[in-house]
């Protein structure tokens, strides 16, 4: 059976999906996007500060599920230009310990929801 996952303090999904659903002891986070859920106003113009809204949702999201970034096993990063990557990397790579870091695929899209440059998923298992 599925537990839907929701928290005020990770924005409001945008459409007809849940932040995140558990069955058993697997966590499926929905991607997020750098939005401040306390405003509800998008983060814009420093991809490091939108990486790290993206990952500060993530984590409000873990902390409702009683989870952390040490129970992730898989990440999705959807961004809008690889040229930023080494950017992306640097914030998203400071939330895990590189000897337990998550298996990951990093791709580069035309767009995403809200036209943001990036987005992150996560699955996480206790």
């Amino acid at each position: 059976m599925k537990k839907i996952i929701n928290t005020p303090n990770a924005p409001a999904p945008i459409g007809p999906y849940n932040q995140a659903v558990l069955i058993k002891d697997t966590l499926y986070i929905s991607g997020q996007i750098p939005i401040d859920p306390k405003t509800g106003d998008l983060i814009e113009g420093d991809i490091k500060l939108e990486t790290k809204q993206s990952m500060e949702n993530l984590k409000a999201i873990l902390q409702e599920a009683e989870m952390t970034f040490d129970h992730v096993v898989k990440t999705s990063i959807f961004i809008k230009d690889m040229h930023q990557f080494s950017e992306i990397n640097e914030v998203y790579g400071s939330y895990f310990d590189p000897e337990t870091a998550p298996a990951r695929e990093t791709v580069e899209v035309a767009n995403l929801p809200k036209f943001v440059n990036v987005e992150i998923s996560m699955i996480a298992v206790k």
